[in-house]
């Protein structure tokens, strides 16, 4: 049996910041990152705060896994043309918002970012797409290692696993076709829907605690405002980009008739038959015939 679960942003916002549901993040982010996750609590930052009347159509969620390592969780409904540089910032800032004023840098928590987006983020195909920071050398295209120092001292292997790293889940590029655990998770994430074949982690829990009519009447309220709220967004959005279009054809029809009556005008003193001029502008024989008609008047 199909059931209906709740989106996953609006689940950020209100259920997965309480501890008893961690497993629920725990289980996505083991079959993302293909390693044991487990969430020791959330981060204080602006990126997790929780309004009543949150209409925003970005969420965040800063957590810490048993690592140490920072998380950032974003999903993102409304295309925004400069996201990915928002991505940069929103890591540099949890890079340095965690580090102690007299930490040496060593300290520096490694930093893992998850844009789940329901947009296009640039041409290409695929629906996951991974960043990592490497240094290859520039003649010998060998990439640079860590020394046995410091990879004691960073406690890890090789210089990726220090710098940020990015997953960006395009939802819009996925085509429900499910191979693995991480499959089941980006359906739930497109069509908030469970299958009762998925088997992933953390789906136990999502059945358990993500679907629509497990929840109490005044939580399915709030989550029924959450789906208006995103419904106006699109709408404005689409209202925009509209009027937008219509101010750029206008703009556009505006710019043709400036040149059809620049380029009559020049016709007319050379002689040219209103027949021929229409031909040549696409202006109506009877604009030209106006047009003419005020010039001879003007005289």
């Amino acid at each position: 049996m199909i059931k209906k679960g709740i989106r996953f942003d609006w689940a950020a916002q209100k259920l997965l910041r309480d501890k008893a549901n961690f497993d629920i993040l725990e289980g996505f982010l083991s079959e993302l990152l293909k390693e044991e996750i487990i969430i020791t609590g959330l981060l204080e930052s602006e990126g997790n705060q929780e309004e009543e009347d949150d209409k925003f159509n970005r969420v965040d969620l800063y957590a810490e896994n048993s690592k140490g390592e920072h998380i950032i969780i974003e999903v993102q409904n409304t295309r925004e043309l400069d996201y990915l540089m928002r991505m940069l910032f929103g890591t540099s800032k949890a890079v340095t918002e965690y580090l102690d004023m007299n930490a040496p840098y060593s300290d520096i928590k490694k930093v893992i970012a998850v844009s789940i987006v329901y947009f296009g983020l640039g041409k290409g195909d695929d629906y996951i797409y991974v960043g990592q920071t490497k240094f290859t050398g520039l003649h010998t295209k060998k990439e640079l290692q860590l020394t046995k120092t410091q990879q004691k001292l960073f406690n890890k292997p090789s210089i990726h696993q220090v710098y940020p790293e990015y997953y960006l889940i395009q939802t819009t590029k996925f085509k429900d076709i499910i191979n693995d655990g991480l499959d089941e998770w980006i359906y739930f994430f497109k069509n908030s829907v469970v299958l009762d074949e998925f088997r992933a982690k953390g789906m136990k829990e999502v059945r358990e605690k993500m679907i629509v009519h497990n929840l109490p009447d005044d939580e399915r309220k709030r989550y029924n405002r959450f789906l208006e709220n995103l419904h106006t967004e699109a709408s404005i959005a689409d209202t925009v980009r509209i009027e937008q279009e219509e101010k750029t054809e206008q703009k556009v029809k505006e710019e043709k008739t400036k040149w059809q009556i620049a380029t009559a005008k020049n016709l007319i003193k050379l002689g040219l038959s209103d027949e021929q001029i229409s031909e040549s502008t696409g202006m109506l024989l009877i604009e030209v015939q106006t047009l003419r008609n005020n010039i001879n008047a003007n005289k």
